[in-house]
């Protein structure tokens, strides 16, 4: 497994393995890799013939109050992790490769009515920071297909929409959310659960499954399922509820009928952690 900090070195490497023929997967991270990004390299080896994994902690996505400076950083694991699955390169850059004119420089931004909203609404320009250094990497790696986890749900339209909106040549592959034996999304928050809360946490996954299960039946009264899931979860031990909303797969806004795509969406707090879960449902 191949490891590069420069972009010129990670330049050569591909543009080599494009003039052999081979298709470009790619899968950028930001570290601290659990068993839901390993299953995201595994995808893109099943479509691709090499295979690309970034580990970058982007400063441009943290607002002023969040935790850049306390991100786990635990790229020596993270080596051991993708080595396993036999992966073939990784970039590592520091934040002056990526970043060589500072953080302060052309950024890429999706319209707001995608990134204004949800998780949008709390982290103002996060979207932003996102856009800007996956477009970036994009640029960089220039891969065939890219992965994506469907976990972040509002980040992969996001994505999405840049790629399509800018006639960018490459794939986006989204992948299923991978959970744990009892169904809680894999992430890396969870390793700041406590045991308790670690025995309430998938208590999320299973009422998202019940609103899924009230609407397949015919219930459209969206507003009401969620208001009563959420209550259900805070008499399960969570602590506060950010969000349970029924949206359009595809704009992210207010679903009030199943005849198109829909995206059951959740954010809900065990303490100090955030847990992130949504189920998509399609006609």
């Amino acid at each position: 497994m191949q490891i590069f900090e420069q972009v010129s070195a990670l330049r050569s490497q591909v543009a080599a393995w494009k003039r052999a023929g081979y298709s470009i997967g790619f899968v950028p991270t930001m570290g601290n890799l659990h068993d839901g990004h390993l299953s995201l390299v595994k995808l893109a080896q099943q479509q691709c013939d090499k295979v690309l994994v970034s580990v970058f902690v982007n400063p441009m996505q943290f607002g002023p109050n969040e935790d850049f400076d306390s991100y786990p950083r635990t790229f020596e694991s993270d080596q051991m992790k993708l080595a396993s699955l036999q992966l073939d390169a990784v970039f590592y850059p520091s934040v002056d490769e990526m970043y060589p004119k500072g953080v302060c420089q052309t950024q890429v931004q999706v319209p707001e009515v995608l990134t204004g909203l949800l998780e949008g609404a709390s982290r103002p320009g996060h979207f932003d920071g996102v856009t800007t250094v996956v477009c970036k990497l994009f640029n960089m790696v220039q891969p065939d297909k890219a992965v994506f986890g469907q976990k972040d749900y509002q980040q992969l339209v996001v994505i999405k929409t840049m790629v399509e909106d800018l006639a960018l040549p490459i794939d986006i592959v989204a992948a299923p959310i991978g959970r744990d034996v009892d169904g809680l999304a894999l992430s890396s928050r969870n390793q700041y659960l406590s045991v308790e809360q670690r025995v309430i946490a998938p208590k999320l996954h299973t009422l998202l499954q019940d609103i899924a299960v009230s609407i397949r039946s015919g219930n459209t009264n969206f507003s009401s399922l969620c208001e009563t899931a959420g209550d259900a979860l805070l008499d399960e031990g969570f602590d506060e509820i950010d969000y349970i909303v029924v949206c359009d797969a595809n704009t992210l806004l207010p679903a009030h009928s199943f005849e198109d795509n829909i995206v059951i969406l959740a954010v809900a707090r065990l303490g100090k952690t955030r847990l992130l879960d949504n189920i998509l449902l399609t006609k």
